[in-house]
Parts: C-alpha cells; structure tokens; sequence
C-alpha cells in the first residue's frame, strides 16, 4: 500500500528552502536530489520564483546543475543566507541555527545539542553560554534507564536550554 506524502504548506516549503539554505551555507553536506525535491515541494505548495521550476523539473543527468539553480532561486525568494565571514561570528551562527531548530522541534534534541557540543562549542573554547546545551549533550550521549529519568524528559531539557540561550541573543540584541 503506497504511502501518501502531504502536501507542503507555502510556508512549509519556504521554511524547508531556507534550511537548505542555512545547511549549504554552514558546508553541511545537502545533496542535489534534496535541492531539487525541495524546489518540487516548493513549486507544489505555490511558491512563484523564475527559476523555482527549473530547478523542480531537472533530471537525474542534470543534478550537477542543482546547487546553482538553487541558490538562483533563494536569491529570487530572498532567502539566500551568507553566514558571517568571522569564524567566531559563524560558529555562533551556526549554534542559533541549531539551537532554534531544537527549539522549533525539526531537530531531534539529542541530534542537535551533539552538533553544538562537537562542532560549535569545542571550535568556540566551550563558552559558557553553550555550558546548558553542551550539558544535555552529554546526559542525552550518556544516558542509562538507571538514571531514574527518561530520556523524553532530558529531551525536554534540551529543548528548553535552546530555548532559554535563544532568549538571551534576543535580549543582547535588544540592547545593543
């Protein structure tokens, strides 16, 4: 029995372009097939760009083509993203990223506060203001059902400690 695929939402698909966006920028690996899917969901959900259904409409012997369709139809939709040139600057970009797709629930919690662990806080000296997800980092890698808490619960923490550091950039930033 095949398996219905529901349809995406404009902003749905808006908000999938603008993660791919995101992951290329951060030299995270995004296949072409992905890029050209993305353009498909796109193109169904009613997004209008000029290059949108070229991109949605490549064959497998096209797929070299993708990433530059791609970032052609970001440009278009404004949602083309260049991560700060600083490496510091990026890393902390990449770490609001990360820590608002925990927070948002379109990333798995343990998957995320890992990434920031592994690639975001080490590169950075472990600042403490990562101390919070770097921690659930290690209790979610650690667990044992000996703890007496389950890892739902310690997914839950992790996901508030993304909330709580993505609440403090936006007070820094309301004061500077």
């Amino acid at each position: 029995m095949p398996i219905e695929k529901a349809v995406m939402t404009r902003d749905e698909a808006l908000k999938q372009l603008s993660h791919l966006a995101h992951a290329k920028a951060f030299d995270q690996h995004v296949g072409s097939d992905q890029l050209i899917q993305a353009g498909l969901d796109a193109l169904i959900a009613g997004v209008e760009s000029p290059s949108l259904a070229m991109l949605a409409g490549l064959l497998r012997s096209e797929e070299p083509e993708a990433p530059a369709l791609f970032d052609q139809v970001l440009e278009e939709l404004g949602l083309l993203f260049h991560p700060p040139t600083d490496p510091r600057a990026a890393k902390w970009a990449m770490a609001y990223w990360v820590a608002g797709q925990i927070a948002d629930g379109s990333l798995n919690p343990a998957v995320g506060t890992h990434f920031i662990w592994a690639d975001v806080a080490y590169d950075l000296g472990y600042p403490e203001e990562l101390e919070p997800l770097v921690h659930c980092a290690h209790n979610l890698d650690g667990w044992e059902e000996s703890w007496g808490v389950s890892v739902e619960e310690l997914d839950e923490s992790a996901v508030e400690a993304a909330k709580q550091f993505l609440s403090k950039r936006s007070v820094a930033e309301a004061g500077s």
